[in-house]
Formats: C-alpha cells, structure tokens, sequence
C-alpha cells in the first residue's frame, strides 16, 4: 500500500510495530469486562492514525474482559483448559476489533494460532508478514496457541517473526513504568528510560519475565505508554517523548 503523506508531514520512526493491547481497552470505561462499542471505536480510530502514515501494524490483544485463564486455574480448574478458555477470548476480541477497524475503512486480517478456518485465517507467519507489506493491519489471536503462556509472550514471539522493530504496550491505567503502583503511592516514580536486566531485577509490572527475556535476547524495544490520551500511540510512533522506554541500556 503506497501512502501519499504532506511534505511537512513528520515521519514515523518505526515502519513495522507490534501494538500490544490488554482485553480490558475494549471494555466500557470503569467496567473492565464485555465490549463497548465505543471503546472499540477509540482503540480503531487510533490504529487507524499509523496506518494512515504507512506503518505496518500488528496487535496482540488479551482477553481479559472475557476470560482470564490464569483466574479460573487458581479456582480450581485444569491449568491447560482455562488458558484454552482465554485463547477463544482473544479470538472474539480480534474479531470485535478487525469489525470496528473495516468500518473505519482500514483493511484489517485476524490470524489465530488456533485453526479456526471458518471464522479467520490460521496463524502463517508469511502470510503475516505478506499481508502486512500490502498495508493491511494484522490481528494475532489466540496467544500463542499453548496453555501456560500470556499474551504478553505471544507479542514478543509474534514481533520478532514479523520482524517488528518495537513492541507498543498499551496501558489503560498508567502513562509509563514506576517503581511502585501509582494507583495506590501517590510518591510513585515514573521511569523514562529501563533496561531489560533491571525490569527483571526489580520485578516491574512491564511484561511478564519470559516475554522480557525474548525481548531481552533479541534487542527488541518495548514503549510502555497509556492508551487513554487521545494520539499517543501516533506519538510513539514518530518517535516523540512517551511514557517510558524499555532496551538494552537505560
């Protein structure tokens, strides 16, 4: 897809990025669970604002507002089928969120880990790869395709076989990485730039440890930033100055 942009039009930093979303994006604001047709709009019109510069676009969604696997294992059910369980709900959020995106007129592909030919694409990482050289935005659902692993490890896995050049973390409660939760400490201090050793170190709520050590191993970047200012996903795109920046070095 060729994009024709305004001479002053500033150019993006990176041209293919992984977004990674967490389920609760797509609920109405305050709830955290369902979908919310308005929720699904917002997170659509800002995909669509990257798309529009020409950066190839992948997203990892969770599918926490449906179902946690993690949550149903520790009330007693089998470890394997409660992750089974949150991977279908990824596979509805995509699916949520590929509508929303075609109404805004962005070609949109879900491509699931778990074959599911009559509702999407099965996961193929050319396929992947070719759909994003054609302009078209592309869903990952389905994590990985295996119990045991969150959707946090399923981007850094996905952003690294499609080549990726940084993984986008959206956050719906905070603006960056702090030492301690600012929900709760009011004194919490954000994070402008973090290595991968001291994330793990110091154990901050980035990613969870194996998609940190993947990232880690293969030098791809993480910008942790909030979701809920209107542009910030453009923002760090082109590079401005956006909640805080996992790499190799602080």
């Amino acid at each position: 897809m060729s994009v024709t942009t305004e001479p002053n039009e500033p150019q993006p930093r990176f041209r293919r990025v992984l977004l990674k979303l967490s389920g609760q994006v797509l609920a109405a604001a305050g709830q955290g669970t369902g979908l919310d047709a308005a929720a699904l709009n917002t997170v659509a019109l800002e995909i669509k604002e990257i798309a529009a510069l020409g950066v190839q676009t992948g997203v990892v969604i969770g599918g926490g507002n449906i179902v946690r696997g993690s949550e149903y294992a520790l009330g007693g059910m089998e470890r394997a089928s409660a992750d089974q369980m949150g991977m279908l709900a990824t596979v509805i959020n995509a699916l949520a969120l590929q509508n929303a995106l075609e109404q805004l007129g962005v070609r949109t592909r879900v491509l699931s880990a778990i074959a599911m030919h009559a509702v999407c694409e099965p996961y193929i990482r050319r396929r992947a790869v070719r759909h994003l050289e054609k302009g078209r935005v592309v869903i990952f659902a389905a994590g990985t395709g295996n119990p045991y692993f969150t959707t946090d490890t399923a981007a850094a896995l996905r952003a690294m076989e499609i080549g990726a050049q940084v993984i986008l973390k959206a956050s719906h409660h905070v603006d960056g990485v702090y030492d301690q939760d600012p929900m709760l400490v009011a004194q919490a201090t954000r994070f402008e730039r973090l290595s991968y050793l001291e994330v793990l170190d110091r154990g901050l709520k980035v990613m969870d440890s194996t998609a940190i050590s993947m990232c880690m191993d293969n030098q791809l970047p993480i910008i942790v930033f909030n979701l809920g200012k209107a542009g910030n996903i453009k923002r760090a795109v082109l590079g401005e100055k956006v909640g805080t920046w996992v790499g190799a070095k602080a």
